[in-house]
């Protein structure tokens, strides 16, 4: 049977191209790495990583799904980026992380092939590059366990979204390469929790993600009017 596959080409070429600097602090890739120690912790401290079978959806070069997985998860990383996944599976290797590995799948693909078999689903920093946001949300909901909790962070759509996160970061600081976001594929919260209460996920906790450019320090906070994350379990 056919499928199309949930994913935009043009996205994927762009991820594949950047691929071998997944893992160098000072790429485009450097505001992700600050970035992880915040959002891993958030994660640890909700769903408790120790002894869990995890998925990370979208885990490109495997920064977060590496960090957990030293933390005491399972870890599976999947994406449809092939040289990510080559750079992530890499990097495990030298890095002897316990734990982890690595599967070219889409979310909708894994769901139907194991559905309801991981305690956490995080989806981090992907649903903005995506046609179809809400089949992501959705299969992502049906990878988890009763109980279990499934983590998105994306970026909110306005006018302060488009300053900071397209102006601010690729065109003033050069955190991140020109063209990496578009605006009108961002997301707003109220989207999210529709598409998240659609497929029987509660949203439980939100937060805001800032930044300093003078301090270059990143920090949670209640502010989710550019970047935000939010933690959600399924009933």
């Amino acid at each position: 049977m056919n499928e199309t596959v949930n994913a935009d080409p043009a996205e994927l070429a762009k991820f594949s191209e950047q691929a071998h600097r997944w893992w160098d602090p000072d790429s485009e890739f450097g505001p992700l790495h600050h970035i992880n120690p915040l959002r891993l912790n958030w994660i640890d401290s909700l769903a408790g990583l120790a002894g869990k079978r995890v998925v990370d959806v979208g885990c490109g070069g495997g920064i977060l799904a590496d960090s957990m997985a030293r933390r005491g998860a399972s870890v599976l990383g999947i994406d449809l980026a092939q040289k990510a996944l080559r750079v992530a599976q890499l990097h495990a290797l030298e890095a002897g992380t316990p734990n982890v590995e690595y599967r070219e799948s889409s979310a909708e693909a894994l769901a139907r092939e194991q559905p309801e078999s991981f305690d956490v689903v995080t989806c981090m920093e992907m649903l903005e590059h995506v046609p179809d946001r809400a089949s992501v949300v959705d299969a992502c909901a049906r990878l988890v366990k009763p109980g279990g909790w499934v983590f998105f962070s994306t970026i909110n759509r306005n006018p302060k979204s488009f300053l900071f996160a397209i102006v601010g970061a690729e065109y003033v600081l050069n955190l991140l390469p020109r063209g990496t976001h578009e605006y009108l594929k961002f997301i707003k919260p109220s989207e999210l929790a529709g598409w998240c209460r659609a497929a029987r996920l509660d949203v439980l906790q939100t937060q805001g993600m800032e930044y300093n450019p003078v301090t270059r320090r990143y920090w949670l906070s209640a502010d989710t009017s550019v970047n935000y994350l939010a933690a959600t379990r399924k009933a």
